[in-house]
């Protein structure tokens, strides 16, 4: 599903035009966005979780010429699904 599409859709189900959709969905992003910039974990009830981790500094090797290299640390977002999104998928999207 595209941003088009989605759009669309969410605006139809919602009952609003597709452009006050998706400036609730622009506010939604910038507000999570505000959330991850500070370090916190944002929460969306019936879907998950994301936080922002950090990933420690480690030494690579370049397996062509065996030299070693340091990769700095950076903070990665992660996403944990709720329970029952992982088993629907895990069952092939039925259930």
């Amino acid at each position: 599903m595209n941003n088009k599409s989605f759009i669309s859709e969410l605006s139809q189900r919602l009952g609003y035009t597709q452009d006050d959709t998706q400036k609730i969905i622009h506010t939604v992003i910038d507000s999570m966005n505000d959330g991850f910039q500070r370090g916190d974990s944002v929460s969306v009830p019936k879907f998950g979780t994301f936080e922002v981790k950090k990933r420690l500094e480690r030494i690579v090797v370049n397996p062509g010429t065996k030299q070693r290299m340091l990769v700095p640390p950076k903070l990665v977002l992660g996403f944990k699904p709720i329970a029952a999104i992982k088993e629907k998928l895990k069952n092939g999207g039925e259930g």
